[in-house]
């Protein structure tokens, strides 16, 4: 028997606030860190994160829940350039149920396509 997995959509304040987090101007690392909300099946923001290193946002994050990870960062180039693109990362821990892991892989894709990341 199987039961019906939703597709989630981005709520309106977390478009919002990525549109702003495209446009910031700050050099350093910053994160905004998503969850599915299964009340509303709404992406929503669970934290928000600037100026942290890549080592201590993986210790922010849960081990035991899936979650979304729109990171920008400093990527320094050979010829002296210097960039911050802006990155989608699916996170799904081992163990993660397998009703909220369909979940949260199925609304990947809608997630991608309604925050308008380009790097995967």
């Amino acid at each position: 028997m199987s039961s019906n997995v939703s597709v989630c959509e981005m709520s309106q304040e977390v478009i919002d606030l990525l549109k702003k987090f495209k446009l910031r101007k700050e050099k350093n690392i910053a994160a905004i860190v998503l969850k599915i909300d299964r009340a509303s099946l709404k992406i929503v923001l669970d934290e928000e994160y600037n100026d942290i290193s890549v080592s201590d946002l993986q210790e922010e994050l849960p081990s035991q829940q899936p979650r979304y990870v729109c990171l920008s960062y400093v990527q320094n180039h050979s010829d002296g350039r210097v960039s911050y693109p802006l990155i989608f990362v699916f996170i799904s821990p081992p163990g993660v149920s397998p009703e909220l892991q369909m979940m949260y892989a199925g609304s990947k894709t809608k997630a991608v396509k309604d925050g308008d990341f380009t790097k995967l």
